[in-house]
């Protein structure tokens, strides 16, 4: 896949073109609803979206919660500036499962749908983000992830999903899930793309302290490592799909290992008690005074004020502050919460000695895109079961890339590349080579320059 925004730059944009840009993207949107709002004043520049949990001045934020209608930053996130700054054009903040809690895109007001087929979940959280990806030919969009929430979307809506190294691009604007596992991301229709906007927005950021400007290597030994746990817990149609992945790769030059990791099973409860622990302190604030939802009756008893102003929080995100609160809770502290810490310091060190010496690879999700019917009828523990491919390089900061790799029955599936620490660029290496030998396929071309 070539560079569409060095395309892009060297195209010649026929007269009316940005006005047919939107007029073509609302059409569109009204099917699908990737877009919560369109910049219909953009006339210049390439064009970024910027999912909903990251300030755009004076444009609306809700990070997808009823609880946030009306909040209109003052300012812009870091990366927002960044790409603002470098010929880049704002067009639109995307939808968004609330506060970023979900894998399937539908615990929001506003649910996307899926591209390929309206039937099916576009993925979460950054549902809209991966759907805006998949219908614009010229376009590139501002993502975050906590479990998954780039792999995950990417993947659903056939595009790729890139997760940097936690701390390499900053957090400056972004309203918070769980602060050591929030990372923004970018997802465009290829690795050249990311690669592009990465250069912009990566580095230090004097507002961010975990923001860090370690120097980024790109070590590619020409090995990969499949875990075994892994790709049991995938089921049989994924799993015939990415053994025929496996055997292209080996035809790249690559030596394929199998590896068992058991103790790696334990990454979605440590993830689920860290995250929502976090997760519970970060929506503490939306007490109804200062952020959040202004109830202004202060006259009413303590307890009913509180109540009546978080009950703007959707069902999701309740379960969520009642779970993590009780585990970070004086009681069950130690029982919960400290040993999910180490677990997670467990899986760094374990997984990091396979990454010092290769990649890993799996699918993306472990079933193929399901219709929302069916994603609704999930319970909480089997939609979190949904995250067990994507939560192990999350809960551990590594960086991870998921691309297309086959279309069985119309709908794209994808994998997931995951390097150690700072070895960002190897990847997005690993995928442009993947992508000389194989084409992505995408039902709309919004915005192309014939």
């Amino acid at each position: 896949m070539s560079s569409s925004i060095k395309e892009f730059q060297s195209k010649e944009k026929p007269e009316g073109y940005y006005k047919k840009l939107v007029n073509g993207l609302s059409e569109v949107n009204k099917q699908l609803g990737a877009f919560l709002n369109i910049n219909e004043t953009i006339k210049d520049g390439f064009p970024f979206s910027v999912k909903d949990n990251l300030c755009v001045r004076d444009v609306e934020t809700k990070a997808g919660s009823e609880i946030l209608s009306g909040y209109i930053p003052p300012f812009n996130a870091t990366c927002v500036e960044r790409l603002s700054s470098s010929k880049f054009s704002f067009l639109g903040k995307t939808s968004m499962d609330e506060f970023g809690f979900g894998s399937f895109g539908l615990n929001t007001m506003c649910v996307a749908k899926n591209p390929f087929n309206t039937a099916y979940v576009a993925g979460g959280s950054s549902s809209g983000a991966a759907v805006a990806t998949s219908i614009l030919k010229y376009h590139v969009a501002l993502a975050e992830s906590t479990g998954g929430s780039i792999s995950n979307p990417a993947a659903f809506c056939g595009v790729v999903g890139f997760t940097p190294t936690y701390g390499a691009i900053s957090r400056y604007g972004l309203v918070d899930y769980a602060n050591s596992l929030d990372k923004i991301g970018i997802m465009a229709r290829s690795s050249e793309d990311i690669r592009t906007v990465f250069d912009i927005v990566k580095g230090p950021d004097s507002y961010d302290s975990t923001c860090v400007g370690i120097k980024f290597t790109n070590v590619n030994n020409k090995k990969i490592f499949l875990i075994k746990q892994l790709l049991d817990a995938t089921d049989e149609k994924v799993r015939s799909e990415f053994d025929k992945l496996v055997s292209k790769i080996r035809e790249m030059g690559y030596s394929v290992e199998e590896k068992s990791l058991e103790f790696i099973e334990k990454a979605i409860p440590a993830y689920y008690i860290i995250s929502m622990a976090e997760a519970s302190t970060n929506l503490a604030k939306y007490n109804g005074y200062k952020y959040g939802f202004k109830n202004e009756n202060f006259s009413e008893e303590y307890n009913r004020f509180f109540t009546e102003s978080r009950s703007k929080f959707g069902v999701e995100a309740k379960r969520r502050v009642v779970l993590g609160t009780f585990v970070r809770s004086a009681s069950v502290k130690e029982k919960y919460y400290r040993k999910a810490l180490k677990v997670r310091s467990l899986l760094i060190r374990e997984i990091g000695k396979l990454l010092k010496n290769g990649f890993i690879l799996t699918p993306t999700m472990p079933i193929t895109t399901p219709k929302i019917e069916k994603a609704v009828s999930l319970t909480p523990v089997e939609a979190y079961r949904m995250d067990i491919l994507t939560i192990p390089p999350s809960i551990c900061g590594f960086p991870h890339v998921s691309f297309p790799y086959s279309y069985p029955n119309g709908m794209p599936l994808g994998a997931q590349i995951i390097s150690d620490h700072f070895n960002d660029y190897a990847l997005l290496d690993f995928v442009k080579s993947w992508e000389t030998s194989f084409r992505y396929k995408f039902k709309y071309n919004i915005g192309d320059i014939r």
